[in-house]
């Protein structure tokens, strides 16, 4: 006992007695297994500390406990197939790779509740130009711990308060020592499928897999899913688009006869709400409304404003709410849909079906026509313009930019100049950027009041959305002004979550609970939906539905023909609709129940449940996971197989030539040129050239700012 005291009271003495053990015999074995060691306790740590992964009983708390061990011991292992110094090099460096995959995903999973994919690295090309200041706000002091191990084994081997092991161990010995690692893989694994059986094969939930397999093995399952994803367009055939088209017809539903057709011909808005979540429509921060325009819009008797709706995106964020808005799919399992397909795809999207009725079709956007590969998926999804950062002068003045593009303000009141060139009838998308993390605002915009949660990502949430806001406003204004908001269909969506599950203590002061349960953070996963039109009848509608649902929604609303359409959601204004809500990870919502992180819930209520106490929930449980595999899945196979190339069986609508499509400024300067004389039905056109811009009126300091200086 004393000479136990006299080791923990004296670190030298700890140290030398460490020494004197890895010294005795075979020193890179006990160099081997510190390591080992090391990166086990990093992981199992960051497990519990930064990742929610939702570990309930003892089989699923021994997997998280044993899951890190086995590649552990696989990488590290190789070191011992080598002699001399460069062993412990080895051995060093295969900690450190595993180290700052650990230190990656953190980064990531603090901000998106997900794990890292190949293809999310593999679209840094077109998503990495912003991502900067958002990592600087993300990222804490203390995640560089996890290379504090890395630095002290450095510096032992490198001032040589290690021994040296010259003649390392014998080859038999190094590949015993892997297949031990290979061995507790499949061990783990075989567990792991006992307690959940086909994981690999039905779960679509990156936090099952690391949960119990590992994040490293999470790491080589999602390169040898990206790698099938790849090699599916090979292996598709007819065949596969007629399994699908047969369950999309199982799906179709009647269109609601009092709304079917009674916009047709309108002009549409989309308004992209960058970030936008439900709880803010109403919501007071010091007795202010956060979004008093938005509030007075999804009031109005003219609007259809849906309280269930919710985002359902995956990695892909934003990606995946535009491909479920335009196209009616979901998103990717992993990455983004359109950075992997949206180039050389074939779709049957809204701008295109309505292009080929009569629309002129635009995109709007503040920011590098590359992000998201935007450029490229625009031309495959029909849009005759996409006005990108090149068109707006304004975009290259640097305090006229924050974080993913032009401020709204200045971004929406530039917009307005290509607006009234569009012929009508026209579809245009315009993508707000400002209510973006890390909701950072300069001290001249910001005119509201800051919450008070003490967690700087979310306190600046409901600035930069009051000033989303304010620019929504001076859009309607403009829009009623010049006369088109009357002959305008308006659809705002919220593309998804903009506080992350991740900041359940602030989020629990937002809402003025004490605890978060699953059962809030599914609710914090509504987003708004709006359709507002001249004369639509309107109103709160509490029909439960996702952004799958948007297109065949709106298709209904403009008496657009649905029929043959490969389309996964369904229209929500339909007496059948039954509120069939589907997550990109496999949970789900319907009006009665609630799944979420392995968790059910009485969905009116909120109470908890589970399937042995509660015989009806049972049978929804077991409905509903069958349905959403089978949705997800037959979704995934459109994309990744490239399916709708083998569609001939519409006769309303012929796949689109990219080729058709140019986005270079002069091309698209020269087409809205062209057309003030061959169609003449702009607003610009109607007002004999003369430009509407005067009557946008802003309060956008930088403005301001620059009409002083003239």
């Amino acid at each position: 006992m004393k000479r136990l005291l006299k080791l923990i009271s004296s670190p030298k003495t700890w140290w030398r007695q460490i020494k004197r053990t890895m010294d005795t015999s075979a020193p890179i074995v006990w160099f081997f297994i510190l390591n080992v060691m090391l990166v086990w306790l990093k992981m199992f740590a960051e497990y519990h500390m930064n990742f929610n992964l939702g570990a309930e009983g003892a089989t699923q708390q021994f997997l998280l406990f044993l899951n890190p061990i086995p590649t552990a011991i696989i990488f590290i292992s190789i070191a011992l197939y080598f002699r001399g110094a460069l062993s412990y090099w080895l051995a060093i460096i295969f900690n450190l790779i595993q180290s700052v995959w650990l230190f990656a995903n953190m980064l990531y999973y603090r901000e998106f509740s997900d794990f890292l994919s190949m293809g999310i690295l593999g679209s840094g090309s077109s998503t990495g130009n912003n991502l900067g200041k958002s990592i600087a706000a993300i990222i804490h002091w203390t995640d560089y711990l996890v290379f504090i191990d890395i630095i002290i084994l450095i510096a032992l081997v490198v001032f040589k308060q290690l021994t040296i092991d010259r003649k390392g161990v014998q080859k038999k010995f190094a590949i015993l020592t892997t297949l031990f690692g290979v061995i507790l893989m499949f061990v783990d694994y075989g567990i792991a499928s006992t307690n959940r059986s086909g994981l690999l094969t039905r779960s679509f939930d990156n936090n099952y897999i690391v949960k119990y397999l590992g994040l490293n093995e999470y790491a080589v399952f999602n390169a040898v899913q990206t790698y099938n994803q790849t090699e599916s367009r090979k292996r598709a055939k007819p065949t596969d688009l007629a399994k699908v088209k047969k369950f999309v017809a199982t799906q179709k539903l009647p269109d609601n006869i009092q709304y079917y057709g009674t916009q047709k011909g309108k002009n549409v808005f989309m308004i992209h709400l960058e970030s936008f979540q439900q709880f803010l429509i109403d919501y007071k921060v010091d007795g202010q409304e956060v979004t008093p325009n938005l509030n007075k819009f999804y009031h109005d008797q003219n609007t259809l404003s849906f309280d269930n709706f919710y985002n359902q995106v995956g990695q892909g964020k934003t990606s995946d709410a535009e491909m479920m808005q335009e196209n009616s799919l979901f998103g990717l399992a992993t990455g983004s849909a359109m950075v992997k397909y949206g180039t050389n795809n074939t779709f049957e999207s809204l701008p295109a079906i309505l292009g080929q009725r009569g629309y002129t079709t635009a995109a709007f956007h503040g920011d590098v026509a590359s992000f998201w590969n935007r450029d490229n998926t625009y031309k495959s999804f029909g849009y005759d313009y996409f006005f990108s950062k090149s068109y707006y002068s304004n975009a290259n003045k640097a305090n006229y930019n924050i974080g993913y593009g032009m401020k709204d303000k200045i971004f929406l009141r530039d917009s307005a100049q290509y607006i009234e060139q569009l012929p009508q009838p026209f579809y245009a998308k315009l993508i707000t950027v400002t209510n973006h993390y890390p909701y950072d605002l300069d001290k001249q915009n910001i005119d509201f009041p800051a919450t008070k949660t003490g967690d700087n990502t979310v306190d600046g949430y409901v600035q930069t959305a009051h000033y989303l806001d304010q620019s929504f406003g001076e859009l309607m204004t403009y829009l009623k002004k010049v006369g088109l908001y009357n002959n305008s269909v308006f659809v705002l969506y919220g593309d998804h979550y903009g506080i992350s599950e991740n900041h359940q203590p602030a989020i629990a002061q937002l809402l003025g609970k004490d605890k978060i349960t699953n059962y809030d953070l599914a609710n914090f996963q509504k987003v708004p939906f709006m359709i507002h039109a001249t004369g639509l009848k309107g109103g709160i509608n509490h029909t439960y539905g996702g952004e799958i649902d948007m297109m065949p929604t709106l298709l209904d609303v403009l008496g657009v023909p649905d029929d043959g359409m490969t389309m996964f959601g369904q229209d929500m204004l339909s007496s059948n609709y039954k509120g069939k809500v589907v997550f990109r990870d496999g949970d789900w919502i319907t009006p009665t129940y609630t799944k979420f992180n392995n968790q059910y819930f009485n969905t009116q209520t909120g109470e908890q449940v589970t399937e042995s106490a509660d015989k009806q929930l049972k049978k929804v449980a077991k409905t509903m996971s069958a349905y959403a595999t089978k949705v997800l899945g037959y979704s995934d196979e459109v994309i990744t197989g490239d399916l709708l190339r083998f569609d001939t069986s519409r006769s309303d609508f012929h796949a689109i030539n990219k080729k058709d499509y140019n986005y270079k400024k002069s091309a698209g300067l020269a087409a809205l040129k062209k057309a003030q004389k061959s169609n003449p039905s702009s607003i610009l056109a109607q007002n004999k050239g003369k430009s509407t811009l005067s009557d946008y009126v802003t309060d956008a300091p930088e403005l301001k700012s620059d009409d002083s200086d003239k």
